[in-house]
Formats: C-alpha cells, sequence, structure tokens
C-alpha cells in the first residue's frame, strides 16, 4: 500500500519559519520606549521568535501544507515534544484522515476508510477493500523504529521538525498589532519575489511564533503554533489495538 510522505511536509515546516535573506523594504527600529519589542528590527523580531520557537520543549502545530508527492494538500493537527512524543491527525485534505499516537518506542495508528482508500491507488480493489475491511475505524500499533513507521515517527520529534529553522538573519518588516486566538502578536512581513510571508509573534511572554502564512507558488500555506511547553497527550489507546508487527 501506498504510503505518503512527510518529508515535504517537514520541510514545509521548516521552511515556512525560516524566512533567510529574503528581501524586503527598509525597517527602522522602533524607537519607542513603550510598546511590544521597543526598538527591535521586523528582522529582529523574527529572529528573536525562531530563538524561541526552537527553544520550546512542546508544541501544537496546525494547518495545511501542500505534499509534493501527491500534489494535494496535507491537513493537520498534531501536538510533539522534543523527546518524541506526539498526539494528533494527519489528514489528505478531503481525503479521510489518520489519528497518530507516538508514546515511548510504540507509534499507534487508526485509519478511516478515506484514507485507506487514497492509499490504496493502483492496488487492486480486492486488496484496497481487504485492507479496508481490517484496518477502518481500529487502533493499530507498530514499532516506532521499524522500517514502516521511522519516517512518521521522525515527525513527532520537535528537534527534527524545526531543525532547519535556525539563525533566520530575517530582513521582515514590522506590521500592525493583531491577535492570534486571542494571544497578543505583532505582525512581520517578508518577501522573496513573487513570494509573500507573514508572521504572527506572540507580545506576551515569550515571543513564541503563533502563525506563518506563506503565499509561495511552491509552499503555500497557513501553519498556526499553541500549546507551547503543555504536556502532550500520548497516551496509548485503550481496548483492543492490532499489533502490525506480529502481522508482517
Amino acid at each position: 500500500m501506498r504510503r505518503t510522505t512527510l518529508v515535504a511536509l517537514c520541510l514545509a515546516a521548516a521552511a515556512t519559519l525560516s524566512l533567510t535573506g529574503c528581501q524586503s523594504g527598509e525597517d527602522k527600529a522602533d524607537n519607542k520606549p513603550k510598546g511590544p519589542f521597543a526598538g527591535l528590527t521586523g528582522g529582529e523580531i523574527a529572529d528573536r521568535a525562531v530563538k524561541a520557537t526552537r527553544g520550546a520543549e512542546s508544541l501544537r502545530m496546525k494547518g495545511d501544507v501542500p505534499d509534493e508527492e501527491s500534489g494535494g494538500t496535507i491537513r493537520l493537527d498534531m501536538a510533539m515534544d522534543t523527546k518524541g512524543e506526539c498526539a494528533g491527525t494527519i489528514g489528505l485534505g478531503d481525503k479521510g484522515q489518520a489519528e497518530l499516537i507516538k508514546t515511548g518506542d510504540t507509534l499507534y495508528m487508526k485509519y478511516d476508510e478515506a484514507f485507506l482508500r487514497e492509499q490504496g491507488e493502483g492496488d487492486s480493489k480486492e486488496e484496497t477493500d481487504g485492507v479496508v475491511e481490517m484496518l477502518a475505524g481500529r487502533w493499530t500499533k507498530m514499532s516506532a523504529t521499524s522500517a514502516d513507521a521511522k519516517e512518521m515517527a521522525s515527525f513527532c520529534d520537535l528537534d527534527t521538525v524545526l531543525a532547519e529553522a535556525g539563525d533566520v538573519n530575517s530582513d521582515a518588516t514590522r506590521g500592525k498589532t493583531s491577535s492570534v486566538d486571542g494571544t497578543p502578536a505583532i505582525v512581520l512581513h517578508e518577501k522573496d519575489g513573487k513570494d509573500r510571508y507573514t508572521l504572527y509573534v506572540a507580545t506576551e511572554g515569550k515571543p513564541y511564533i503563533l502563525r506563518v502564512i506563506s503565499k509561495s507558488a511552491k509552499d503555500p500555506g497557513t501553519l498556526t503554533f499553541s500549546d507551547y511547553d503543555k504536556p502532550v497527550p500520548a497516551d496509548a489507546p485503550k481496548g483492543k489495538v492490532m499489533d502490525l508487527d506480529k502481522l508482517s
């Protein structure tokens, strides 16, 4: 059965976070003695935001990003931490979704029928029907270090997901103050040729990234970040769980 690659998702998240070296208009520092990030340019704020976000122990990432393999969209809502624990959902646009939990060395997944049929594209109807009958709506588990689980499990590691979001040296310009889901934020704008990026950074507490909007021809999408440093609800599912390693 075909498996959708999540490498593109990781790269898209890192790329939209990076905001590296793009061209922008002149941005002077805010010299007012008060106000969020007084005296800092947009680029300096972006640098601080990426550093703070990379220093988080955990977060929740929600949004839509392109999937280079299928040409469609991956829809995700995932909480993850630096210990490699994660819990949430991954969907293929409107073509179904899978629930995912990784705790310890075990990866748990539960697929709906639409997701399995999309993944089984190209297989015979008989084979796909068999997979749907066996797996749809049921929790499964496998070793997170197995060949089938490694790629998915690596996405659960926050350090891996944000690995490329390093020193950004951003040329972002400051925008207006706003909010994301009730959290006060400052808006930053950046452009790279025809591509446009908008970054929302928290103005209270640590300058975490709250939202990234990419209007890029290659990597369009929106990602919202929340639940910083909160425990990831990665509890093993209760009840009967199918052990795929034993089936193999």
